[in-house]
């Protein structure tokens, strides 16, 4: 029977579906017919293949050649089925053993010459062959060092389909991946740079220790920048699981380098004012590429300039905020991103942003409808609100602030508290414990509570501002070392979320 069988790997978002590649040489006038809802990409993979496979001294059947790629109702997208639709022809017309083929994953592009290519999400589709028991898989060499992060599956890496082939057959090696180096990954900036601003430093401080999201606004040259790209470095380096996700992530965003493909630091992801929404939260024609938010999975996400951001990108802000993922549907169905990431805004305080605000020529509607173009459900979801002042003259003479190493390290302790308070629950930062939990299984005594139940019978915050003043209120306490918040955290909590500041 003249019938061949192949597998590759379909990645949708940051999940993998394994796909079976069935080749038929049927009668008929020659040529290829590709069934299976594929893309553009895949189509002209009919081509590719042909000619890879000849450039590689492999003869093409002379036959009608029917391509299908199952399950038939997922679409499939790209160019990473082409060595095994070259492979699964072979098969079918005897010149590869089935053998080899039935316990291995083939992934990678095809050049016109037989070389193979790099192809994007190779770490997400391993981890899905990975869980479906699958035993090796055959990737190009230029992604080897992303494969080689997967354990429990065997790889190997092949230069051209001419050794992808030779080694099917039993007639040769491939490369495997070596012994895995994490190379260090160093900070280029350090706290102790930004001069005075001691409020908005605790306020960063504050942030780091519980995941919370942050507004600065100030006149320029006031270091609102600065801090924010000061924040990853306050944060604790990503365990195993959180880096392979990220890197995850990253692979299918096509960003990864050789060099160092795990990504073991938080990021720091900052998009231009004029990024569209597809930009910002992911999106696309044909597969659904992650946005700016969950590139900054598990880092900092900052928007500079914030006010000059579309109106529609800043709302799109808002679900993934809440929860920590970004869903994003198509025909033929839902890709799905993780995005939990530290948002930190900054805005100057009117559009003519002077040095000093006495020098301000914008009349008051102005200065309103420029910060006002952040909608209030949108700053309900920022915990941490922080009005900066230009830096006086005895600033730039007082004695060095705190480095990052010293602020680290008392972030790491706080952090390290709240993961062990929240460990029996799956929560690992204040930040992801839900309100309800906070109002009941946690709830404060009714001393500490007085500030919050005041605020909200004056109407001056939300319930959803009210539960994350808690969050705030156990970061707070978890700095100070205290095992829950008392009155004067959630006091301060509370003044971090006064309107007035931002």
């Amino acid at each position: 029977m003249a019938l061949g069988r192949a597998h590759s790997v379909a990645v949708s978002g940051v999940d993998g579906q394994l796909v079976e590649i069935e080749a038929y040489l049927g009668n008929g006038l020659p040529g290829v017919h590709l069934v299976g809802l594929p893309d553009t990409a895949l189509q002209e993979s009919r081509d590719r293949v042909r000619a890879a496979v000849a450039n590689s001294g492999e003869k093409w059947p002379t036959r009608r050649i029917t391509l299908a790629l199952s399950p038939a109702t997922l679409p499939k997208v790209g160019s990473v089925y082409d060595v095994a639709l070259a492979c699964a022809v072979l098969r079918a017309s005897g010149e590869v053993p089935a053998r080899a083929m039935e316990t291995t994953v083939l992934l990678g592009e095809l050049a016109l010459d037989g070389r193979l290519r790099r192809v994007r999400g190779v770490l997400p589709a391993l981890l899905a062959a990975r869980s479906a028991g699958w035993q090796r898989a055959l990737v190009p060499t230029d992604t080897l060092a992303e494969a080689g992060l997967v354990d429990g599956i065997e790889v190997y890496a092949a230069p051209t389909l001419r050794a992808a082939l030779a080694w099917l057959r039993g007639a040769g090696e491939l490369q495997r991946p070596g012994a895995r180096v994490v190379a260090e990954q160093h900070l280029s900036t350090d706290l102790d740079e930004v001069v005075g601003q001691p409020e908005a430093r605790w306020a960063l401080e504050v942030a780091a220790a519980g995941a919370h999201h942050l507004l600065l606004t100030g006149p320029p040259g006031t270091g609102k920048t600065m801090l924010a790209q000061r924040l990853p470095g306050l944060l604790p380096p990503l365990g195993d699981e959180e880096a392979l996700e990220v890197t995850a992530i990253h692979s299918v965003a096509g960003l990864l380098s050789a060099e160092q493909p795990l990504i073991t630091r938080p990021v720091f992801v900052a998009p231009h004012h004029t990024a569209s929404v597809s930009a910002l939260v992911g999106g696309g024609s044909g597969l659904a590429r992650p946005g700016a938010v969950s590139q900054a999975h598990r880092g900092v996400l900052f928007l500079d300039e914030c006010p000059e951001f579309s109106a529609r990108a800043l709302e799109a802000l808002r679900t993934p905020l809440e929860d920590g993922e970004v869903r994003i549907a198509r025909r033929d169905g839902v890709a799905r991103y993780p995005a939990r990431f530290q948002l930190v805004l900054a805005a100057n305080p009117c559009p003519c942003a002077p040095a000093r605000e006495l020098d301000c020529v914008c009349p008051p509607t102005a200065r309103r409808r420029y910060l006002g173009r952040l909608s209030g459900p949108l700053l309900d979801r920022v915990d941490l609100r922080v009005r900066m002042r230009a830096l006086a003259s005895s600033a730039l003479s007082a004695e060095a602030p705190e480095s990052t190493a010293a602020v680290r390290e008392r972030v790491g302790q706080a952090r390290e508290a709240a993961a062990q308070r929240w460990s029996g629950h799956g929560w690992r930062t204040n930040a992801e414990v839900p309100g309800p939990a906070l109002r009941q299984r946690f709830r404060l005594d009714r001393a500490a509570l007085a500030p919050l139940e005041q605020a909200l019978r004056k109407g001056q915050i939300t319930a959803r501002g009210a539960d994350r003043a808690l969050r705030v209120s156990w970061t707070l306490a978890d700095l100070a070392g205290a095992a829950s918040p008392g009155a004067a955290e959630v006091s301060t909590a509370l003044g971090f979320r006064d309107r007035r500041a931002a």
